[in-house]
């Protein structure tokens, strides 16, 4: 059985990934990390829990849990994580963090977007950008993963076979994604209240959000020069899920043939990738899955390939994703404790 622990359990995505492995059959959580509930009983903090799990929530720092865990789950806000994770600890465990500090390559580019300082900057050239469909082998060989962010995952999978392909021109990329409220986290705020979210939508961050150089710097490893693109998230009044339109446009006159037969090469043997044609996907059918479904249509009329992305932020997007990562580190089937069907309707 592989040690767990997660440290920042009790958010959203913390929550998520302690519910997938209480139900993975190769995992023993053996910490529930939380500050804010420190000593708290779990199924007090999250009811859901009752009659199954009765762990008392604890405040441990991850050097404390690296001589006992083999994995530990960091479900935290940025800024945190670099500032407690060094060679010592990557001797003894492996991290999976689901925060943004080791997700760029480029430590003046992390700086600049998330506006503090980077403890660890060394380690940023063994991490892993832990996207399974574009870096599965290096991650079977690092200790140290960093999650994707949730807008992320969608518009670089829902992107990356026509960039690969030459099918766009770079140049034109525009990203618009939509995202239910969980997607900010726990914490309470007065734009997340449900006076200010129900019956509503409406875009933030404009030209600012930080995960904006994610998606530029993992698009542009597939393709021959750097991209810079606009990204604009918005968000709807549902719980959970992503949805990402992306346009560009195209290089050449193409067919919906050649779309399909572009996107079913580059995602051949994908367990958690479902393309679906021209048809347009739908939160609410990935929605409790790890599964990414991905539509794609080309407008002869403004010569413009729109492809769109679909997914469950919560896991695919953030816990779904972790896990997939330690399945892979770990040697155990991909798809271990995470073939779920969406519930419906729910």
């Amino acid at each position: 059985m592989i040690k767990a622990a997660i440290i920042g359990a009790t958010g959203y995505a913390g929550q998520a990934l302690l519910g997938i492995l209480t139900r993975h059959p190769e995992v023993d959580v053996m910490h529930i990390g939380s500050r804010s509930y420190d000593g708290e009983r779990i199924d007090r903090v999250y009811p859901l829990y009752r009659g199954t799990l009765d762990d008392t929530c604890q405040n441990l720092s991850v050097r404390e849990l690296a001589d006992s865990a083999d994995v530990i789950f960091l479900a935290l806000p940025h800024g945190i994580a670099s500032a407690q994770i060094d060679e010592k600890v990557l001797d003894k465990t492996v991290i999976i963090d689901l925060g943004a500090d080791y997700r760029l390559n480029d430590v003046n580019i992390y700086e600049k977007w998330y506006q503090v300082k980077h403890e660890s900057p060394a380690l940023l050239a063994s991490a892993v950008y832990g996207l399974p469909e574009l870096h599965r082998a290096e991650i079977t060989q690092t200790n140290l993963i960093a999650n994707p962010g949730c807008y992320t995952t969608c518009s670089i999978l829902t992107l990356a076979p026509l960039i690969q392909a030459g099918l766009i021109d770079i140049d034109s990329v525009v990203i618009d994604a939509k995202s239910g409220v969980t997607g900010a986290g726990r914490g309470e705020t007065l734009a997340n209240h449900f006076c200010e979210v129900n019956e509503n939508i409406k875009a933030y961050k404009i030209a600012s959000h930080r995960h904006t150089p994610e998606i530029e710097q993992e698009l542009s490893l597939l393709s021959d020069k750097e991209i810079t693109l606009l990204f604009t998230p918005h968000l709807v009044p549902m719980n959970r899920g992503i949805l990402s339109c992306c346009y560009a446009k195209a290089t050449e006159d193409l067919t919906a043939d050649k779309l399909a037969e572009v996107y079913r090469v580059f995602y051949e043997g994908e367990p958690f990738v479902r393309l679906i044609g021209s048809a347009s996907p739908e939160t609410r059918w990935v929605k409790g899955t790890n599964l990414i479904d991905i539509g794609v249509t080309f407008d002869p009329r403004t010569r413009r390939v729109i492809a769109m992305g679909a997914i469950d932020n919560l896991y695919k997007g953030a816990a779904g994703q972790a896990v997939q990562n330690m399945n892979i580190r770990f040697g155990l089937d991909e798809k271990t404790g995470l073939d779920f069907v969406a519930d419906f309707p729910v």
